[in-house]
């Protein structure tokens, strides 16, 4: 559901502000990566191999940065962002620079605890993301992180209970079709919703859980039945209709549209500079960006991807309606 912070009375001028965004071609999502440094030990992500080092370099402050942008949505991720102690100041600041932008956090999880989500939720954030690939320990392994899974299955409902908004960033992987259903179906019985993006290689080149041609068929029927559900309980599941419905034909090569990710939503990395997509090397300060045009980039199809090339159709705004 939407954040308590952002009711029905809300929803309005948030949906017309969406809307605006996208037809002036600028940034809905601005990404905040307070830092590189990551815990968990990823196969498909090398953040962790971040030196310490680089905390001494991380920026203090991203307020002026959101006053510039003045997005819609900020996120604040890394790396893993609940290595910072400082992040409830950084989220504050933000906060009170631009008061009616959606804040939110991407984690894994490992170190979340309730106390430090009810610390972070009264600095300002109105939405917690959690990682969640997999339902049993193979998340553990994926992650690098013992008994995470079972960590987070019984932390989340405790959140959820306590009126936070929580959603699980899962990831669809060669291995885990069959898991997806399930993770949206467990979401729902708890109170807490589903992002869906889909695995590249980009990061390291890791290519052992891309989903390919061989896969299709499982992948159409889960696309199918992710679809089925949404019509029936709108509100879980975050990506869009269009969205999702465009992962096969990315799997099958046919996806040729100019990339346009960089135009609705922006990185700004752990010391202020700019790039248009999370693997992509960083171009300059982000007081000194000028705007992104579309490349012809096939390298991936990220929601950042493929929900910038979604058309503004009645099924998005139902989607914001059925989360308030």
């Amino acid at each position: 559901m939407l954040s308590k912070r952002y009711r029905l009375w809300h929803l309005l001028p948030f949906a017309l502000r969406y809307a605006r965004l996208r037809l002036q071609r600028k940034p809905v999502l601005v990404h905040f990566e307070v830092t590189m440094r990551c815990n968990a030990r990823c196969a498909f992500c090398d953040y962790w191999k971040t030196e310490p080092g680089a905390k001494a370099n991380e920026l203090r402050s991203f307020a002026d940065a959101a006053r510039h942008f003045a997005p819609m949505m900020i996120t604040f991720t890394g790396g893993e962002p609940l290595l910072r102690k400082d992040l409830e100041d950084i989220v504050a600041e933000v906060s009170r620079a631009v008061p009616c932008t959606y804040l939110t956090v991407i984690t894994h999880g490992g170190m979340l605890t309730v106390e430090r989500a009810e610390s972070l939720w009264a600095a300002g954030l109105a939405q917690i993301n959690v990682s969640l690939d997999y339902l049993d320990q193979r998340h553990d392994v994926a992650r690098g992180i013992p008994g995470l899974t079972r960590r987070l299955l019984t932390l989340v409902p405790r959140l959820t209970a306590r009126g936070m908004t929580v959603r699980f960033n899962t990831v669809i992987k060669r291995d885990n079709l069959e898991e997806i259903l399930p993770i949206v179906r467990y979401a729902a019985s708890i109170g807490a919703g589903v992002n869906l993006s889909l695995y590249t290689d980009f990061k390291n080149g890791n290519t052992a859980q891309l989903v390919g041609i061989g896969q299709l068929a499982r992948l159409g029927d889960l696309v199918a039945n992710l679809l089925a559900f949404k019509r029936r309980h709108r509100g879980v599941i975050s990506s869009s209709d269009w969205y999702i419905a465009q992962i096969p034909r990315f799997v099958r090569g046919e996806t040729r549209e100019l990339c346009r990710a960089g135009e609705t939503t922006l990185h700004i990395d752990p010391i202020g500079r700019v790039r248009r997509c999370p693997d992509f090397p960083p171009d300059g300060h982000w007081s000194e960006h000028v705007r992104y045009q579309p490349i012809a980039c096939n390298r991936c199809y990220y929601a950042c991807r493929g929900e910038a090339q979604a058309p503004l159709t009645i099924s998005r705004f139902q989607d914001l309606a059925a989360r308030a």
